[in-house]
């Protein structure tokens, strides 16, 4: 029994039951890898956790009762992940694994048949090695849009179909649980990882979220929300304290994982690294149980982003501080990844002295093995290493062309169909796209289509003088990042921009003269473990503008158009040359089929129907959040100081569009801004009733008055009454998606207001309440494109629903008021 025992451990091979229900004396076996051995309780009985037929309760509180006190506490932590000093090990490391790259396990029972389920990272795609020890093939998973363009397609069944796509690739190579969706609010532009987020807004964050999750989980295994919650920078992300109120929480910041608790029921969620008002987010009851689970019912897993609950990294590695194991499981956070030695021991200390109750420790355990249940691996599912990428390569690009969003286009400069005349395209991200941006966020894929290869696919004639100049260059920039990469260690600690060129004024008039039209792509990039700068990242380089400047002077002089390419994977500064060029292309990071989608675009093949997710100020200090980004002070973890970065959110509620719109700060772009190659009216408008009596319905035509097919995306925002509670001047309540309508089409659509539309948080009676009066109703294509309006009213105060009390301030928060 030992030698099957060990046998079990070495392959992660899930056990399988042989059950024989209508004969109970019938021998139960344990088969590996095809092979039968003995009867696993020598009496031909079974316990009842292996017996399907009885309730997931049952099951569970059996199995709990056959383990042992250690076994109960490693099953509270991961198995590791290799390069981490003190991490316990997985069984022959991760890049021996089944799945090498793989971001770790859950802990494995083998006499009782319990396997490791598999995680792994991947928002844009499933984030796994290329490369296995055992084999020779290369493994590539699909590079998706990032989660910011995603976002902007503002098509839920659209995102469905990519987190299908997704999730297929994570049941085909052998994974159980993928760590995506991130869905943390974009309070600032310079979060570095607001790519992989969805918007500044919490509604279209959590549908998006929502229709993510459930594609992924259609396939049988799982996906995990996170970063929950307020993960909204990443600069010192390990200790970083966030003074928020309950009321900016509750509306704001935890909104959108409630949308998407509700709507698809992840397996898991992440809890963030960051503290919310002097305490671990990891650590917060009120948070992980109070709210997550009492008020919105989540049944599934939490766990720890990887090492949370320490205040640095380098306090880990010193080992001068070990996570509260007590405080982190009782709070509702069942899984520690990626488990540590210290923290297996403080375990298994408090367990047994009574600091860490059977009571808790049990629960916690249900959870983890009501997800082994599910998993792929303990059905013993036969991955087949060979999902269909092409198929998904497809969907990509489908994604990619609803995710781009056209900023201008004076004098219909695009849709561009001289397909017979030169195109001359500058900039070194032409050459060398962004599919996406860095970290736990990137996919390791097998291409990405650049601009130039999407231009040539499409069909359309390039400048070779220009596309030969940027060859050397080009080389010269690589070995210039291969030199730093292999000098920092083979990790970036900041992306910057490329610098471009520099040629004179006649090289750009000759372009002009040999050329239809000039394109200019400019790039940026980020990822995990670091924010974006001001100078030279937000804000265009002096190269940049150079570019802009030198190419827009050289083609207009001719009479010919000139189209900037924004590559990014976040906010960038526009509003300051915007006016130089005829048009301008949003494009996101959309994944390994960027090029194609691009080309698709410019070309017509595809018209643009995205729309920002999010503010474009004029200048970064407009935005609300600029003056409260990080400041450093020195508290005590343990009784001894430490440097820890406190962030006070005195924006309050007033996020985004909400602050751009209420306090009259003109942007550069407004929140839910997309410009289309045709035009579409908005008519029609109707409510079904005047009354509000727990739902209306509101509906509207949309037609299509222009030449081109196309899409548009219809915005509901509500004007609240705001006598006792401070409210914005309207927040967005509920969005849809047209068809595809052609020219003269019109489509009826049909968008939702219930009860809970109407209500604001009121810290002062812990409740969601509607205030009576009247609510106006506003359609339209932008935040501030309105072309319809309506009202109802509510006769009386309503108490919508009432809540705990949580997430007491630490210090005195002056907020912003109207």
């Amino acid at each position: 029994m030992k030698k099957n025992i060990i046998i079990l451990s070495l392959v992660f091979s899930i056990v399988q039951f042989n059950l024989n229900a209508q004969h109970s004396n019938t021998p139960l076996y344990i088969t590996v890898a095809g092979k039968k051995f003995v009867d696993l309780n020598k009496n031909g009985k079974l316990d009842k956790y292996e017996d399907t037929r009885l309730s997931i309760d049952v099951r569970l509180n059996n199995i709990v009762s056959l383990m042992t006190s250690e076994e109960k506490c490693n099953m509270l932590l991961g198995m590791g992940m290799s390069g981490y000093n003190g991490v316990i090990p997985i069984v022959g490391f991760v890049d021996k694994s089944k799945v090498p790259g793989s971001a770790g396990l859950t802990y494995p029972i083998p006499r009782l048949g319990i396997p490791s389920v598999v995680l792994c990272d991947g928002p844009a795609g499933l984030r796994i090695s290329p490369k296995r020890f055992d084999t020779d093939k290369t493994f590539y998973c699909t590079a998706f849009p990032v989660g910011t363009a995603l976002a902007s397609t503002w098509n839920e069944e659209l995102v469905k179909n990519v987190g299908k796509s997704i999730g297929n690739e994570v049941k085909e190579y052998g994974a159980d649980v993928l760590l995506a969706p991130g869905l943390n609010i974009q309070r600032n532009p310079l979060c570095g990882r607001n790519f992989e987020y969805y918007s500044e807004d919490p509604l279209v964050s959590g549908k998006i979220a929502a229709a993510y999750v459930n594609g992924v989980q259609s396939n049988g295994v799982g996906s995990t929300v996170k970063h929950f919650a307020a993960n909204n920078q990443e600069t010192n992300r390990f200790g970083v304290n966030e003074h928020i109120s309950e009321r900016a929480l509750r509306e704001i910041y935890l909104k959108s994982f409630e949308i998407a608790i509700k709507e698809s029921q992840p397996w898991a969620v992440m809890s963030a690294y960051n503290s919310i008002n002097g305490e671990f987010a990891s650590a917060r009851k009120d948070l992980l149980t109070d709210v997550l689970r009492s008020e919105w019912g989540f049944k599934g897993v939490v766990m720890t982003d990887w090492l949370g609950g320490y205040p640095s990294y380098k306090d880990i590695v010193n080992k001068k501080f070990s996570s509260d194991v007590v405080k982190q499981e009782t709070a509702g956070n069942d899984l520690l990844m990626p488990g540590m030695n210290s923290q297996k021991n403080a375990m298994l200390d408090a367990f047994n002295n009574g600091k860490l109750s059977r009571e808790i420790v049990d629960q916690n355990v249900k959870r983890i093995l009501n997800l082994v249940f599910k998993s792929q691996v303990f059905t013993d599912y036969k991955y087949s290493n060979s999902p269909d990428l092409k198929a998904h390569a497809q969907v990509s690009r489908n994604a990619a062309n609803e995710a781009i969003t056209l900023l201008r286009n004076n004098s219909q400069t695009l849709p561009y169909t001289t397909f017979s005349a030169p195109v001359a395209v500058f900039g070194v991200t032409s050459y060398n796209l962004y599919a996406g941006g860095t970290g736990s966020g990137d996919v390791n894929k097998a291409y990405v289509v650049s601009l130039i290869e999407g231009l040539n696919n499409a069909g359309f004639q390039l400048n070779k003088e220009v596309v030969d100049s940027y060859t050397p260059y080009l080389l010269k920039l690589k070995q210039e990042s291969d030199l730093k990469t292999k000098e920092g260690g083979g990790m970036p600690t900041q992306c910057f921009a490329i610098p471009e060129m520099d040629e004179d004024q006649d090289y750009y008039n000759r372009a002009a003269s040999t050329s239809q039209i000039g394109i200019i792509t400019l790039g940026r990039n980020s990822g995990e473990g670091f924010d974006r700068v001001l100078e030279n990242d937000y804000n265009l380089t002096i190269s940049e503008l150079k570019l802009i400047d030198q190419v827009s002077n050289a083609f207009h002089a001719k009479g010919k158009k000139v189209v900037v390419i924004l590559n990014v994977g976040g906010v960038v500064e526009t509003a300051s040359w915007k006016d130089k060029v005829d048009a301008i292309l949003l494009t996101w990071q959309v994944g390994q089929e960027g090029g194609n989608a691009i080309a698709d675009i410019l070309s017509g093949k595809v018209n643009p129907s995205g729309k920002l997710p999010m503010t474009f100020p004029v200048n970064y200090t407009d935005h609300a959040s600029a003056k409260n980004w990080v400041i450093n002070t020195k508290v005590s973890f343990d009784g001894k100081d430490t440097t820890q970065q406190q962030v006070s959110y005195e924006e309050g509620i007033y996020v985004g569009y909400r602050y751009f719109n209420t306090f009259k700060v003109k942007p550069s772009y407004e929140f839910g801004y997309g410009l289309s190659y045709t035009d579409f009216s908005v008519s029609n408008m109707q409510l079904s009733n005047k009354a509000f009596a727990g739902k209306i319905t509101v509906t509207v035509d949309v037609k299509n008055t222009g030449k081109l097919a196309g899409k548009e995306v219809l915005q509901l925002y509500l004007s609240a009454p705001s006598k006792e509670l401070d409210k914005p001047a309207e927040e967005l309540k509920a969005f849809a998606k047209t068809k595809l309508l052609q020219p003269g089409e019109t489509q009826k659509v049909k968008l939702f207001i219930d009860e809970r539309d109407l209500a604001s948080y009121d810290e002062k009676t812990s409740s969601w309440i509607a205030e009576a009066g009247i609510y106006k109703v506003l359609i339209g294509t932008s935040s501030l494109n309105i072309k319809q309006s309506d009202s109802f009213t509510l006769k009386a105060n309503t108490v919508v629903e009432k809540a705990h009390k949580s997430f007491a301030l630490d210090i005195k928060l002056d907020e912003l008021k109207k």
